[in-house]
C-alpha cells in the first residue's frame, strides 16, 4: 500500500536531518537554501511492539514489520504559490504526497542561519500556509470557472453540489484558512478528490526543539500550540540534532541510554513513524506461523475480503471468510491452537470491519 507522508517546511528548519534519521536514504544536510531540490523518498520500517511478540510465540523463519514512505520535500520560500525558488515544482511534490510533515524550527543557533533573519515558528507556519493557501485558491476558482455554468444554468445536480462546496472552499481560503477546516461530508469530498488540494491533507506539525526542550518544550512550542488550536491538526516535539546523534549509536543498549539521559522513553524518530502512520489513517493486522511473522498495512474502515486482497488479490476475488485472533488472547493463550482450543477464533465474513492489531487467517476459492 503506497501512501507516502512529505516533509515540508522553510529551508534550515531540519527536514533533511530529521528526514536522515529516518531513512537509511541520506538526504543532503547543509546550512544552505535548496540543498534538496530532488524530493528524497525513504522507505521506514514502523517499530511494532506486537510484532516482535508475536515473532516470539512462533520463532518464525523470517519476521516482515510494515513500512511507510516518507519524502523530504525542499524547503519554500515566500512566492512558491508564483513560481519563487521553484516554487511550483516543490508544491507539485507536496500535491503528489498524502499527509503532510510540516517541520518548524523552535531553537536558536546562531550558526545556521534562518532564511527570514530571526527564529518565529508561527511566522514560518505562516508563510508555508499562505504558499499551499494561494495555490489551493487557484485550483479551486480554476474549478469554478469549469463548473458555474452547468451548476447555475442547467439541471446537472452533481455539478451544482460541487459549485456549492467550491464556493465555501473559496471563501474558507480567501479569509487565509486551510481546506481542511471546511466541515464538507464524506459523500460530498468524493465530488471533489480529483482537485487534491494542498491544504485539505492531514498536517502533523514537528516542532524541531533543542535537546534541553525535547521533553516539556519551549516557548516556541507554546506558541506553535496556540496557532494551531481548532485545525484539527497534531504536534510533535523533536530534538532533530540529538536524534542524528542517536541514530549514530550502534547498539539498542547505547540508545536506550542515551534517551534516559534525555528523560525520554521513546525516540522521537519512533513517535514520528507512528504519527506518521496514524496521520494517513493506516492500521495493522498480523499473520503469524512457522514460516513467518507479518505486519500488513491497511486503512482504517476496510473490510475483511479488502484486506485480504493486499496479501493477494487472489484472496479478495474467491473469499470465502476469515478466520481471525484478537491480539491479547494470542499472546495470552501462547498459541493458534490454545486460541482454537478455548474457542478464541472468530469466524468473520465480508462484512466484518477489521481491527488493528487482529491476527487474520483467510479462506478462500479461485
Amino acid at each position: 500500500m503506497s501512501l507516502q507522508c512529505g516533509i515540508v517546511g522553510l529551508p534550515n528548519v531540519g527536514k533533511s536531518t530529521l528526514f536522515n534519521c529516518l531513512s537509511n536514504a541520506k538526504a543532503q544536510s547543509a546550512n544552505f537554501p535548496f540543498c534538496t531540490i530532488e524530493p528524497n523518498v525513504g522507505v521506514i520500517t514502523v517499530p511494532d511492539k506486537r510484532l516482535v511478540a508475536l515473532a516470539a510465540i512462533d520463532n518464525p523463519k523470517r519476521v516482515v514489520p510494515t513500512t511507510v514512505e516518507i519524502v523530504d520535500i525542499a524547503g519554500l520560500v515566500k512566492g512558491a504559490s508564483k513560481g519563487e525558488g521553484l516554487g511550483n515544482k516543490f508544491l507539485a511534490n507536496i500535491r503528489n504526497t498524502d499527509a503532510v510533515i510540516h517541520v518548524l524550527r523552535c531553537f536558536d543557533d546562531d550558526n545556521i542561519t534562518h532564511v527570514d533573519g530571526s527564529v518565529d515558528p508561527v511566522r514560518d507556519k505562516g508563510i508555508i500556509d499562505t504558499e499551499l493557501q494561494l495555490k489551493d485558491l487557484e485550483t479551486v476558482e480554476n474549478r469554478i470557472g469549469k463548473v458555474q455554468k452547468q451548476a447555475t444554468t442547467g439541471g446537472d445536480k452533481t455539478a451544482k453540489r460541487q459549485y456549492e462546496i467550491l464556493l465555501r472552499y473559496k471563501e474558507a481560503l480567501e479569509q487565509g484558512l486551510s481546506a481542511r477546516t471546511v466541515e464538507v461530508e464524506k459523500e460530498d469530498r468524493k465530488l471533489l478528490t480529483d482537485l487534491n488540494l494542498l491544504t485539505d491533507k492531514p498536517v502533523l506539525y514537528v516542532c524541531n526543539v533543542d535537546e534541553g526542550s525535547a521533553v516539556s518544550g519551549n516557548a516556541y512550542t507554546e506558541a506553535v500550540a496556540k496557532a494551531i488550536a481548532g485545525e484539527g491538526a497534531q504536534m510533535l516535539i523533536v530534538a532533530a540534532s540529538a536524534e542524528a546523534d542517536i541514530a549514530e549509536l550502534e547498539s539498542y543498549e547505547e540508545r536506550q541510554m542515551f534517551l534516559e539521559d534525555m528523560g525520554l522513553e521513546e525516540s522521537g524518530v519512533d513517535r514520528l513513524i507512528k504519527s506518521a502512520y496514524r496521520l494517513l489513517e493506516l492500521e495493522t493486522f498480523f499473520t503469524t506461523g512457522p514460516d513467518e511473522t507479518r505486519a500488513w498495512t491497511y486503512r482504517r474502515g476496510m473490510k475483511a475480503p479488502q484486506t485480504a486482497g493486499i496479501i493477494h488479490t487472489d484472496f479478495e476475488k474467491g473469499f470465502i471468510r476469515a478466520e481471525v485472533i484478537k491480539y491479547d488472547d494470542y499472546v495470552s493463550l501462547g498459541s493458534e491452537k490454545a486460541c482454537r482450543d478455548a474457542g478464541k477464533i472468530g469466524i468473520e465474513g465480508k462484512e466484518y470491519v477489521v481491527c488493528d492489531g487482529d491476527i487474520m487467517h483467510f479462506l478462500f476459492n479461485v
